[in-house]
């Protein structure tokens, strides 16, 4: 073999792609993957644009009449009767419908009509809109900017409460599987005790027990409950690769446990933590919804797309529709987004693919 030719195969194996090369190539092939990446995408920017109050940061602002309808649905038409005629004379006095009788006159009208004078509070009653880009709830607040809100807040505690319960699962996996013996035993009692107790069961009744609502309540309790689906795959990784050559090697040279399993066997199950991590993004987020909408998720003084159905079902037998219609719509979308991604990211991480 010339010199040439072997130059030439060492700059082959030196441009060798790498797993996560491979893996980006053919999830790019995926295109019904890469268009649910953009829409998860599309709601992570809305998310921190939210995050940032460059978007919906006025959502509490009434800025519509009360249940304006949508725009595309027109003004509701008002059914009352003609409003009764004002003195035009003095503010407060009550016209008579008997000439004879004595007009009865409020001595507060004067002060009362000059501190909405002075308020401005005629001018902004007179500035709601009567209709809305997707209407307003019983507030006269925009449906859409508290969907963009809801969005914010449902997306950051699944984001954030898949990263708590992946981490939790991936600290417990290693060392139940990597070291066996009691330690193995002690982490498989802890995961039978917690998925003896139906998951949706077991986080209402922390929820109930706390009695404390807020976004931080929320994480924990989905965090510190749905660490079991990981932990039982991590843990088979663990024992699967802690008997393979390249760890026998790593320890022949002396390297410490911790990096045998935090080195050297993580990056290599990496792929099944990540998949996970993507489906229990939307299983949190699914279960904040139903938590904020029996009432034990956030507070009143946030909004969810859970907490924005909890006020749709009184208002869907109004017939105010649109409420509902738009935290459905956002996350049906984003659920089904994230599934698809979730998919098309295991088939492009699988090492049976390569």
């Amino acid at each position: 073999m010339t010199q040439a030719a072997a130059l030439a195969i060492g700059v082959q194996r030196a441009e060798s792609p790498g797993l996560w090369t491979l893996a980006w190539r053919r999830f790019c092939r995926d295109r019904v993957g890469l268009a649910s990446f953009l829409i998860v995408v599309f709601f992570f920017g809305l998310m921190v644009a939210s995050g940032l109050h460059l978007i919906a940061a006025d959502w509490s602002k009434e800025v519509g009449v009360n249940f304006a309808p949508p725009t595309f649905v027109g003004p509701a038409i008002s059914d009352s009767g003609p409003t009764a005629p004002v003195a035009a004379e003095s503010p407060g006095i009550r016209p008579s419908a008997d000439p004879g009788e004595i007009e009865i006159v409020d001595p507060l009208a004067g002060v009362l009509a000059e501190i909405r004078a002075a308020s401005g509070a005629a001018a902004a009653a007179d500035a709601q809109a009567p209709t809305l880009v997707f209407g307003g709830d019983r507030w006269g607040r925009d449906v859409l900017k508290k969907t963009i809100k809801g969005t914010e807040t449902s997306m950051f505690v699944g984001l954030v409460a898949a990263l708590l319960a992946a981490f939790l699962a991936t600290v417990f996996g290693a060392l139940a599987g990597y070291y066996g013996g009691w330690i193995d035993d002690f982490f498989n009692w802890f995961y039978s005790v917690f998925t003896s107790i139906p998951y949706l069961l077991l986080i209402l009744a922390i929820a109930a027990v706390l009695n404390q609502k807020g976004t931080l309540t929320v994480i924990l309790i989905l965090g510190l409950t749905g660490w079991t689906g990981i932990f039982r795959l991590v843990r088979a990784e663990y024992l699967k690769h802690k008997v393979r050559e390249y760890i026998q090697a790593a320890d022949a040279i002396g390297a410490s446990h911790a990096r045998r399993m935090f080195v050297h066997i993580l990056p290599n199950v990496s792929h099944v933590i990540l998949v996970q991590l993507s489906l229990h993004v939307v299983l949190f987020i699914k279960s904040e919804v139903v938590l904020s909408f029996l009432g034990f998720g956030v507070g009143v003084d946030t909004v969810s797309w859970g907490s924005m159905l909890n006020e749709a079902q009184s208002e869907l037998i109004l017939g105010y529709w649109w409420q509902l219609a738009a935290a459905t719509l956002a996350m049906a979308l984003l659920v089904t987004g994230f599934s698809l991604f979730t998919d098309a990211l295991r088939d492009a991480l699988d090492p049976k693919l390569k």
